[in-house]
């Protein structure tokens, strides 16, 4: 068996923008998922799952949660100290108009990959960074 990411979970301060956030910008299916009864002692918590396609996609990818912060919020300037999730997308120029709509703001403005991709990096309304990675062989 490979060893992959398979889940990926955004803290967030608030459940309901961060899923408003990534709905507008990428599309994702997101709905709070019941908790178990079951869970450790200290777990039982709100969890949105996100679903990043149709669940008969063939697309490669992986889906995800949104679940309450647990710590501080990240403070602007202050360097990523844990995953960077990036998506890849058909058109970095659209998506980066939907991320400033939708209230995101820059961390790193988008660059070439020369011959291979555009690539950006923006904080979510939460402050989390993520990546946004368009494929292109013209990039310069």
């Amino acid at each position: 068996m490979p060893n992959r990411p398979v889940h990926f979970e955004i803290q967030a301060d608030n459940l309901e923008r961060a899923s408003k956030f990534y709905t507008d910008v990428f599309g994702w299916d997101i709905e709070e998922w019941k908790m178990p009864g079951n869970m450790p002692e200290g777990l039982a918590m709100r969890y949105f799952m996100v679903m990043t396609a149709p669940k008969d996609s063939k697309e490669q990818g992986i889906n995800g949660g949104i679940l309450p912060r647990m710590g501080g919020k990240p403070a602007d300037g202050q360097s990523v100290n844990a995953y960077v999730c990036t998506m890849q997308v058909a058109d970095i120029d659209a998506i980066i108009k939907k991320i400033e709509k939708a209230g995101g703001t820059l961390a790193l403005a988008k660059f070439a990959f020369p011959g291979m991709a555009w690539q950006a990096y923006y904080k979510d309304t939460e402050g989390n960074i993520f990546g946004i990675h368009e494929p292109n062989k013209d990039a310069r």
